[in-house]
């Protein structure tokens, strides 16, 4: 029974090894995604979205091909990103939505993942969750509609390469 406890222990031991060893790699690993995404010409206006840090900010990159030539609006890019509703009509039946079935899984989880920080952190989106909370909408269809009004804001942000704030700018009138 002693030997039997030893050679779990040594097995125990030896895949924390392993453990720790993988957890090393994946940090070394974050570190050169955050160093090439840094490099990016549009990494400062995407990180200063709140939700977005440099793993999430990749990943969009990466989905979108580093810019948004092949997004005319922000309704395209909602669409590839699956946050925005497909139309699901027929016959006498109207006004029926639901998930499309092509998207892009990975960029649909960047914005669910930015929502969900973001909530917590930002007051703008604070609000708008909360508001659709108070219309009725369960936890995650009020997380899907404040992503897709994040890709709105992300990609006006991204168009005109300015980066988020908290408070709109004003603008005076001519």
């Amino acid at each position: 029974a002693v030997a039997g406890e030893k050679a779990i222990a040594r097995m125990v031991h030896t895949l924390a090894k392993e453990v720790m060893t993988l957890n090393e790699k994946i940090a070394e690993t974050d570190q050169l995604i955050e160093g090439r995404f840094r490099e990016h010409e549009l990494a400062e206006v995407i990180a200063s979205m709140p939700g977005i840090g440099p793993i999430l900010g990749a990943e969009f990159l990466a989905a979108t091909g580093g810019s948004l030539d092949a997004f005319p609006t922000a309704d395209r890019l909602a669409t590839f990103a699956g946050v925005a509703p497909a139309p699901k009509d027929s016959g006498q039946i109207s006004e029926n939505h639901h998930r499309p079935r092509r998207y892009h899984r990975r960029l649909q989880r960047v914005f669910f993942q930015s929502a969900m920080v973001s909530i917590r952190w930002d007051p703008n989106s604070r609000r708008f969750y909360d508001r659709k909370r108070a219309e009725g909408k369960h936890h995650v269809q009020a997380v899907l509609a404040l992503a897709r009004r994040r890709v709105n804001v992300l990609w006006a942000l991204i168009r005109d390469r300015r980066c988020y704030t908290v408070t709109p700018p004003v603008t005076h009138a001519a």
